[in-house]
């Protein structure tokens, strides 16, 4: 579940959103301290807040879920992964998310201007003190991801490219393909490409022919076909749903029974791209 839209509603409907997913086996509840600003939104860590509000309300759904967020954008400037920014992000993040470890803390995007050592010893400190249990990246290059894991102690849990029929990136820059070399989970964000791939809105008209193909081969809904596409991949990606509609989130848990076969999943890339492959 991604929740960078648990925004601007009441509590019970966000509560209810959330133990659907859970119920459904989407344990994995991914939120960042920026998500507040945009989607309705009004501040800076809203998200987190709301999410700790209903944890607080419901404590037995702390126990169900893998907590992940993610910090290092600083509205204005705009990254910062410096030590002491990093350390106080997460801080302030197991505030707003009343609890007192988080399972996986990621940078959100890379910080240029940060030595990729100086953000490792804030990481690994954090981790020594209990506070985060796995760390991640999100949005980084290769060569980003690299430097970073070359000063840590131990190996980066996760990486969080944007993935899916309708940005391939991931397939062709060697993002999954280290994912595959380091043993590296990576969390597919946009999986359903901002909604353009259920409402068919600004995509190739050859992609949504396919999806629809196999949609109505597979008895499901075009977008469950788009995860199924996500998931299909060796690496065995996460996809990381954003809607805020339980019955949204029961038609996609359906993608895992989807069984694309390689010609499947090839119709869908050259599709996508507009060529055959060679």
């Amino acid at each position: 579940m991604g929740c960078w839209r648990f925004l601007a509603r009441p509590d019970d409907e966000l509560r209810a959103l959330l133990e659907t997913g859970l119920d459904l086996g989407m344990n994995l509840v991914d939120t960042a301290d920026i998500y507040g600003l945009g989607w309705g939104g009004q501040a800076f860590g809203e998200a987190e807040e709301n999410l700790g509000r209903i944890l607080a309300g419901a404590p037995g759904l702390r126990d169900r879920m893998v907590l992940a967020t993610k910090g290092g954008i600083v509205p204005g400037v705009p990254y910062n992964s410096g030590r002491d920014a990093i350390t106080a992000a997460c801080e302030a993040s197991l505030r707003r998310l009343r609890t007192d470890v988080i399972d996986l803390y990621q940078i959100h995007r890379p910080d240029m201007l940060t030595h990729p050592a100086e953000l490792a010893g804030a990481l690994s400190a954090l981790r020594a003190a209990g506070k985060i249990r796995e760390v991640g990246v999100s949005n980084f290059t290769t060569g980003q991801h690299e430097a970073l894991a070359a000063h840590l102690p131990f190996g980066l849990a996760t990486t969080q490219p944007e993935f899916s029929a309708a940005h391939l990136a991931p397939l062709r820059d060697g993002t999954l393909d280290l994912c595959m070399r380091d043993g590296v989970l990576p969390l597919a964000w946009s999986p359903l490409g901002g909604g353009r791939l259920a409402d068919g809105a600004g995509t190739r008209p050859e992609l949504l022919a396919v999806l629809d193909r196999l949609a109505e081969r597979e008895g499901v809904e075009r977008a469950t076909i788009a995860v199924a596409f996500v998931l299909a991949h060796p690496s065995r990606p996460v996809a990381l749903l954003g809607t805020q509609r339980p019955e949204r989130l029961v038609q996609l848990a359906a993608a895992p029974g989807v069984r694309l076969d390689r010609s499947d999943v090839y119709d869908v890339i050259e599709a996508s791209e507009g060529a055959r492959l060679p």
